[in-house]
């Protein structure tokens, strides 16, 4: 038997099949993905077959492309929430490796043995406008039961259509969330949803957990410590948990902070090695041998443990009294900004949390001992540059504002003070 593609393997070869031409995750639109689906279709017509399977609110195509010939048929959805994209982009990377490499033996099996069904991008009006909810301003996973959106609509009846043996359920997570009390960014989460409010198993959701476990042991020695588990409290409206109600066992990957600030190839890599793994196992039958306890010890996310930027131990001014210390903890998430018609991906920030910050992890942590931390006075201010102390009206810092700070060092008693960084977020 061919023996599985090892984590590292997989992580190196994402290089290789990425696509290119490509905008960052949070820019790609419905076109890209309409025009990819297209040439695949195009590039290889016995392989893949795309279907329009349905209309977003604004008429967008919603596209399902299929290969495999197996028996076994699995159902994958992405970006029902317009703002988490990630997984579009590594799903268009995952038809690009079949394609290239349909003929080695593992991807030979895997399309043997599994029928493949993909819907990339569910909610392309939210990924128009890169907002969470579709155009009706309905979020489409809490409308499993209601159906008044027709992105949920085309979601249950591809369901009911095709009775798929499993479902991946791919989305974004907060940049706050960390592995349990670890501090530790939750890069990727992991969820084989309840069917009630038990959260009792079934064979479905047993395999689900496998799934899940077979991508935790493909992610961790790429990612140690940053595999988390999703909250498996059992959401009556939610899609996820409902598919497993209605018969299809669905597995949740939850992508969210990585621990730099640069993020989306890192995260687009685990993406891929995740879904690639996931099917080598279904398709080899190994995932049948997997240890269930490797799921069932994955630690909980912890939904607020997670700060972008964390300056520990400056002097700050609050609104009275005198300045004390105190660590300053940045919350930061990636926005679209369109500047003269053109968007671009910005990193949004706002002070969130100030005091004892101990207990929080952080992506990066600057050291402000012996340091004064004061709103940014003018977006020309760099750092070298000698400053009076502002007024004391220009010195005060409080949860909310934007992320825009400069540590500054005093150069004697009474001052002047050289700015040791700026810090600037975009608002």
């Amino acid at each position: 038997m061919t023996a599985p593609a090892s984590p590292r393997e997989l992580f190196d070869l994402w290089a290789e099949v990425r696509l290119q031409g490509l905008p960052p995750p949070a820019l790609v639109r419905h076109a890209h993905v309409e025009a990819r689906l297209r040439h695949f279709q195009a590039s290889a017509p016995d392989l893949f077959q795309v279907e329009e399977v349905g209309r977003s609110v604004e008429g967008r195509s919603l596209n399902l492309i299929r290969f495999g010939t197996g028996p076994r048929h699995v159902l994958l959805w992405s970006q029902m929430h317009g703002d988490e994209p990630t997984a579009t982009s590594a799903l268009l990377d995952l038809f690009e490796y079949v394609r290239r490499h349909r003929e080695h033996p593992r991807v030979a099996r895997l399309l043997s043995e599994l029928t493949l069904h993909a819907l990339p991008l569910l909610n392309p009006d939210g990924a128009e406008r890169f907002q969470r909810r579709n155009a009706q301003g309905i979020d489409i996973n809490r409308d499993a039961l209601a159906l008044q959106t027709p992105e949920g609509r085309t979601l249950k009846a591809l369901r009911d259509r095709l009775q798929p043996s499993l479902g991946f359920n791919l989305h974004n997570q907060g940049w706050r969330t960390a592995v349990g009390g670890t501090g530790k960014p939750a890069s990727i989460s992991l969820l084989a949803p309840p069917f009630d409010a038990s959260r009792g198993d079934n064979p479905g959701r047993v395999l689900a957990k496998k799934v899940c476990a077979v991508i935790r042991n493909a992610l961790e020695p790429l990612a140690p410590g940053q595999i988390g588990r999703y909250d498996d409290s059992f959401e009556t409206r939610a899609f996820g948990d409902n598919l497993v109600r209605w018969g299809t066992p669905t597995v949740l990957i939850e992508t969210g902070p990585w621990s730099a600030p640069e993020s989306d190839e890192p995260l687009l890599r685990l993406n891929f090695v995740a879904l690639v793994s996931a099917l080598e196992a279904l398709s080899s039958g190994a995932v049948e041998h997997v240890d269930l306890e490797r799921y069932e010890s994955i630690p909980f996310n912890e939904s607020k443990g997670l700060l972008h930027l964390v300056i520990r131990g400056a002097h700050v001014f609050g609104e009275a009294g005198e300045a004390f210390v105190a660590d300053i903890g940045i919350a930061a998430t990636q926005a679209v900004r369109t500047r003269e018609g053109t968007p671009s991906v910005v990193l949004a920030g706002s002070i969130e949390e100030l005091g004892d910050l101990r207990v929080y992890g952080a992506v990066e942590e600057v050291d402000g001992a012996g340091l004064i931390a004061v709103p940014l006075s003018s977006e020309s201010v760099k750092a070298g540059e000698v400053l009076p102390l502002p007024s004391r009206s220009g010195r005060t810092l409080s949860v909310g504002l934007p992320a825009e700070l400069m540590l500054l060092r005093p150069e004697g008693p009474s001052g002047p003070y050289r700015v040791e960084r700026v810090i600037r977020y975009a608002r």
